[in-house]
């Protein structure tokens, strides 16, 4: 176990320099020149030179590159051109909120998602089954949007049940929050709950018809010890892929269920920073998503191991 985390952490280490070097590159590629953007109208060459030294524009590529990586080195990733603030500093604002929406909607989607998936395998052929592929389907086509908008309709112009947008911290108002957040999570959690449905139901349906569930079943186990602790063990990986990839998805940003709520998360920020040709806080925020991602593959990785023993050897 510790062999193989040891082997994980360096690989880590070629792919954040390799993922480093084409965020930078490929941002540089991009039409436009922040300095004459931040000049304004007048694009006096005297505000512009200034501009370009400051940021070190007017190096080499290579140069500027190395400017960054020593940056990020010591933990800062530079100052955003447009808002002049320091990315580190915006980045630690928006994504709590982020991390807050996306957790409620894994939660959301894993308990129903899973749920359902591990019913309609074990009810296969029946009503259950049917009924869990039909909200799989809802799931998968229903635009998040739509949905969103459906459910501020309903909820706050109808019933006035919860707000209809904004976000209260936890720490703030741990009701409120909850009340805020609810909606939009429910939003992402639901097409999230009918992948995982059909995944989960995929896997569930070869692991129950596996010699070692037989072989369970043989021996007189009670059939929900048979579903839970043999089948369903056996069947997590698939699932534990998927829920890390989705999670990562989330944090990189729900850019449309973030505006039709107003919430001020990390996908406005990320949007915000592109239509601005804001090169650094773009590269800051690639650069944190690439490393969450990475993180997740490597958390993925660990849970293998811990939902399956074969996988130890």
């Amino acid at each position: 176990m510790i062999g193989l985390l040891a082997r994980r952490l360096l690989q880590l280490i070629p792919t954040i320099f390799l993922v480093s070097v084409i965020i930078f590159s490929l941002q540089h590629l991009l039409p436009g020149d922040p300095a004459l953007i931040m000049a304004g109208e007048e694009k006096d060459p005297e505000v512009i030179a200034q501009i370009r030294a400051q940021y070190h524009l007017d190096q080499p590529i290579v140069l500027q590159y190395l400017y960054w990586v020593k940056g990020v080195f010591v933990g800062d990733l530079g100052e955003s051109m447009r808002l002049k603030q320091p990315i580190s500093e915006l980045i630690a604002q928006k994504l709590p909120v982020t991390l807050q929406l996306a957790s409620m909607a894994m939660v959301i989607a894993l308990v129903i998602g899973v749920g359902m998936g591990v019913l309609s395998a074990v009810k296969k052929g029946t009503g259950w089954d049917a009924a869990a592929n039909l909200f799989a389907l809802w799931g998968i086509s229903t635009p998040n949007f739509w949905l969103g908008i459906m459910m501020i309709f309903l909820f706050s112009v109808q019933l006035g049940w919860l707000p209809a947008s904004g976000f209260v911290s936890p720490f703030e108002n741990l009701s409120q929050s909850l009340k805020a957040s609810i909606m939009p999570a429910f939003v992402l959690g639901n097409s999230i709950a009918g992948v995982l449905m059909r995944h989960t139901r995929g896997a569930m349906l070869q692991a129950l018809q596996s010699d070692y569930v037989r072989t369970a079943r043989a021996k007189g186990l009670h059939e929900p010890r048979v579903v839970l602790h043999h089948a369903m063990r056996n069947a997590l990986t698939p699932i534990i892929t998927l829920g890390a990839l989705e999670f990562g998805t989330l944090l990189s940003g729900a850019v449309l269920t973030e505006q039709i709520f107003s919430i001020p998360g990390f996908g406005k920020l990320i949007v915000d920073a592109v239509l601005n040709r804001d090169y650094a806080v773009v590269q800051g925020v690639v650069l944190v998503t690439s490393a969450v991602y990475i993180v997740l593959n490597l958390l993925a990785d660990i849970g293998y191991i811990l939902a399956n023993p074969r996988l130890r050897a």
